[in-house]
């Protein structure tokens, strides 16, 4: 029987067919649908870490017990996770342990967009990479397999093609596997600098053995075709390769860390041109140039954003290879007319919209953090000057406290409830620990928004649906040493201005939580606002709030009735009482 699947989902298939029993990550767009499936299937355990790192340890923790063990995570949370990667590169394991780095080229939701290939070979260990549905469910059994046979984690590499598109994907019976037994060997675990050694000199042999494996694995193999042109790919590339030269001789890599150099090499010698398609870093075309084999690849093709059929043949109609007159004319989003620009928003009804337009309205510095409150720092609200990653805005607010004189009492740092849990806590340690002047508001929604509502420690639920303790977010930071703590609803903008004015003119580190659940989440049955068009001037000072809820018909403000759900920040904005709520109250 086979079922259509996502990248995701088949990911999620492939584990607990190959006899996963313990999943951990952190949730992150394209990778989080992986554990949220992972997790529906009996026998298993799952779980959200507050971080990457701590997913990671609790992975290696599991397949040093003996289990099969999957851990998610974005591309950028394998930055989190390096610590305890490159050192699990050493130790090896006891049961598989397989790391999904799902990429995002493009970025289309992400900071950055790092090819995590390169963690492969500053790691040394395997990554394999999948081009469909089922290759991503069968690669996560051969991952296992290759990390139990060669004691070793790999990483299996996804892209936002691969993790979001669907596939059919036959549907096999979970294989189940007894727990590995655990035997104490400290030389093997414990990494203390003289094991460490060895472990290292074992981390090389390893990699030898890896080298002849990767010119042998049926995930590496050869599509005869002309030979007037070859090329060399791997992941979702393959795909547009395949649609773009019908015709050509494809080496298609599967395996791309350790890279294959004869199997290369003799693919090399059997085609007159040689070229190397692959989405971001020129990590293969690198080594076959270093193979001393002539090869095209960054010419014609670029290092940054996605590919497509419609770059692939631009790019071979550039090298000469499709000849520009009877090149097919492909659409893409590049060669699509101009629309007008719809810039993404928050909600209707977002408590964070609240938090943005006040701190603009009092000119204060803002350094910014990882959530869907980043929209905050766009017009018309720009009330974030800075986002970096995950935990970076209170760092960077207590900076600059330090650094200039004229900044400070007028920065302020935000942050997200599950991102403060993430990595926010270890910076406001800082921030005290250095007698720091640094006003931090958490903004908490009560969930991990921006990935699509998932659980962390201060919701009170387990990704596996359980019932867990509620990290108490004021005690946890009056437990730090932070003695100006205040909670406020920031819907209320009197109340939300005041405390803000307080806490930035006070001396010393404070908190403001900012305790509002997100609009998608918890609906209040509100009336939608409704407008006195007798009394708007047409002034547009609503507009300034960014509400999609919000519109200026015939010069006057209007109010999509469905879209708003009656959080009445608008009506204390308006100065002419032209927005009125539930009961006629209005704007003064």
């Amino acid at each position: 029987m086979k079922e259509l699947m996502t990248g995701n989902v088949a990911i999620a298939r492939g584990a607990f067919e190959s006899g996963v029993t313990v999943g951990a990550g952190y949730p992150g767009t394209p990778s989080t649908e992986i554990l949220e499936n992972f997790c529906r299937y009996q026998g298993i355990y799952a779980e959200w870490a507050p971080n990457e790192k701590v997913a990671l340890e609790v992975g290696i923790g599991a397949a040093m017990a003996g289990a099969r063990v999957l851990v998610t995570m974005k591309h950028v949370g394998v930055n989190v996770a390096a610590d305890p990667l490159l050192t699990a590169a050493y130790t090896g394991v006891n049961g598989g342990l397989v790391l999904v780095s799902a990429d995002d080229p493009g970025m289309h939701s992400s900071q950055n967009e790092q090819d995590n290939r390169n963690y492969a070979r500053f790691a040394r260990i395997p990554v394999l990479e999948p081009a469909d549905s089922a290759e991503a469910r069968d690669m996560v059994g051969l991952a296992l397999d290759i990390s139990e046979e060669f004691d070793i984690p790999v990483i299996l590499r996804t892209t936002t093609r691969v993790a979001h598109s669907q596939g059919f994907v036959e549907i096999k019976e979970r294989v189940e596997r007894s727990l590995k037994d655990y035997q104490k060997d400290t030389r093997k675990w414990l990494m203390v600098p003289a094991f460490g050694r060895m472990r290292r000199q074992s981390l090389g042999e390893r990699l030898t053995r890896l080298l002849d494996y990767s010119e042998k694995t049926p995930v590496n193999f050869v599509l005869e075709g002309s030979p007037e042109v070859g090329v060399i790919t791997s992941g979702i590339s393959f795909q547009y390769v395949r649609e773009t030269l019908p015709g050509a001789s494809v080496l298609k890599l599967g395996m791309t860390y350790p890279l294959p150099a004869e199997l290369i090499k003799r693919f090399a010698a059997g085609v007159k041109r040689l070229f190397v398609v692959e989405e971001l870093e020129p990590h293969i075309e690198e080594f076959v140039r270093l193979l001393g084999l002539p090869v095209a690849g960054r010419e014609f093709f670029p290092e940054t954003g996605e590919l497509s059929v419609a770059v692939l043949k631009r790019g071979f109609m550039a090298a000469g290879i499709i000849p520009e007159e009877k090149a097919v004319p492909v659409q893409s989003f590049d060669d699509m007319p101009a629309v007008p620009v719809r810039p993404p928003v928050l909600c209707a009804g977002c408590p964070h919209r609240g938090v943005f337009y006040t701190l603009h309205k009092l000119k204060l510095v803002v350094t910014g953090d990882i959530g869907c409150y980043t929209l905050g720092g766009l017009a018309p609200l720009e009330g974030m000057d800075s986002c970096v990653c995950m935990g970076a805005s209170i760092g960077m607010s207590h900076g600059i406290d330090k650094a200039s004189p004229e900044l400070r009492g007028r920065t302020v740092a935000v942050i997200g409830d599950s991102t403060f849990l993430h990595s926010g806590i270890t910076g406001l340690i800082d921030v005290i620990y250095n007698n720091g002047n640094t006003t931090v508001m958490i903004l908490d929604n009560s969930t991990t928004a921006m990935t699509g509502h998932q659980e962390h420690p201060s919701t009170g639920k387990t990704l596996m649906g359980a019932a867990a303790p509620r990290v108490d977010l004021e005690g946890l930071v009056r437990a730090l040493g932070v003695t100006r703590v205040s909670t406020v609803d920031p819907l209320d903008l009197s109340q939300l201005t005041e405390a803000i004015k307080a806490e930035v003119a006070a001396s010393g580190p404070s908190v403001i939580i900012a305790r509002k659940p997100c609009a998608l989440l918890k609906r209040e049955a509100k009336p939608p606002v409704t407008v006195d068009r007798e009394a708007c001037t047409g002034c547009k000072t609503c507009l300034k709030l960014s509400c999609p809820a919000i519109s200026v018909n015939e010069k006057l403000c209007s109010v999509d009735p469905v879209s708003c759900i009656g959080c009445g920040l608008c009506t204390q904005v308006c100065k002419f009482g032209a927005l009125v709520a539930e009961g006629g109250e209005a704007g003064a």
